[in-house]
This record gives C-alpha cells, structure tokens and sequence, in this order.
C-alpha cells in the first residue's frame, strides 16, 4: 500500500489479538495492513459505547469511505493514490491461536518509561534528552547492570550521587527500581485517548509481551 500518510499515521501501533482474542503483539501500522491486504487478519473496531465489530479488509475500507466525513478525534488516516482509509487500533488473527512468552527487553527505552521520565532522587520529570542512567550500587562496588540496579536520574542528581551508593551520597530514592511484568512502554501508550480500545483486552493474565 503506497501512502501519503503524515509520519503520525505511520508512526502509530496496532494492538494484535490471536484467534482467541487475547493479545499477543503490538505492531506497525504497515504490517498491519499487510496481514489485512492478505486476509490473513480482520479489523476489529470497538466504539465509544464498547460495542465492538470485526470487518476485513474490503468492509473497513467501507466503513471508512464513510467515516471519513466525520473523522473522529485521535483517529489516524493514510490515504493513497484511490482511497483514504482509517488505521485500525485491533486486529485479530484468523488462525493463530498461540500465546508467545517473551520477558520485557532490557533497554533504555522502557527504563525510562517504567521510570515515567522522572528522576529517582529528586523525583523531577524530565524530557528523555535531559536524563541518564544511574547504577545505584556503582560499578565500582560490584553493581551489576540489572532492573533492579538502574534508574532514570537527572543530571543534577547523577553527579551528585557520583560513583557512591545513595546512603553513602546522602540521597534517597523515590522508590526501588523492579523488573516490570509488563511492557512499561505498553502503559505509557495506555495512556493516549487513541489507544484506549486497547484496554478491552489487555486485562488477561497472559500479557506479557514486549512493544515493538
């Protein structure tokens, strides 16, 4: 599908759903369209009221030759050379039924988001730009690279701390830094209106992959 999009309509995620409705995946929209163009995936659309619906490929085209008149807020388009369509937010297998494990990665991405961008000395938020890594038990004293031993700290706070434990630096940490069990980049995309249909089934005790 050759598109026109605007960078936030591709920049966007697709929640994946198995055969059995439990969710598995969070993709791109171009991948998405892929497993929808090739009929090996629906379109399922749950509306304000929590009613929700399944369409292929052709009947979500339809659907949004219609919408497209009254698009609704935090809706993404891309439009191409003979349509505009409406990115789904859920789509679901036709015939995968598995559940995959996989542990949330270990980047600096969710160490941010599972920090909420807040430094956790002083507990001031911070844009990504302006935060480092800290190991709370240094390096130096045998501190490994862990979950459990790095947090999101300002720059202010990170050298003052220096390469000394908090108790040895004075300083105190907002909360102890775990391993999530879930995606912490996944909570933070829970958080945009766009994604709230996501939420009908994120509730399952399964979910517990990484975003992609």
């Amino acid at each position: 599908m050759s598109s026109t999009a605007g960078t936030g309509a591709l920049d966007a995620s697709v929640l994946v759903l198995n055969r059995l409705y439990m969710a598995i995946h969070v993709i791109s929209v171009k991948r998405a369209f892929t497993l929808l163009c090739k009929e090996l995936a629906e379109v399922v659309h749950i509306d304000d009221e929590g009613v929700w619906n399944s369409y292929n490929f052709d009947s979500w085209r339809d659907v949004s030759a219609l919408k497209s008149q009254f698009k609704e807020p935090y809706s993404d388009w891309i439009r191409t050379v003979s349509l505009e369509i409406e990115v789904p937010r859920i789509i679901r297998l036709h015939r995968y039924d598995r559940i995959p494990k996989q542990p949330v990665k270990f980047n600096r991405r969710n160490i941010f988001a599972r920090d909420e961008n807040r430094c956790q000395y002083c507990s001031k938020k911070f844009p990504t730009s302006e935060l480092t890594l800290d190991h709370v038990l240094p390096r130096s004293q045998g501190g490994q690279t862990t979950w459990e031993n790095i947090v999101c700290a300002c720059v202010s706070c990170n050298v003052r701390k220096g390469g000394r434990t908090p108790e040895q630096a004075h300083v105190r940490l907002i909360r102890k830094p775990v391993r999530p069990k879930t995606s912490p980049a996944l909570h933070v995309k829970l958080g945009h209106r766009k994604y709230h249909s996501w939420k009908t089934f994120l509730d399952n005790a399964y979910w517990s992959v990484e975003l992609k």
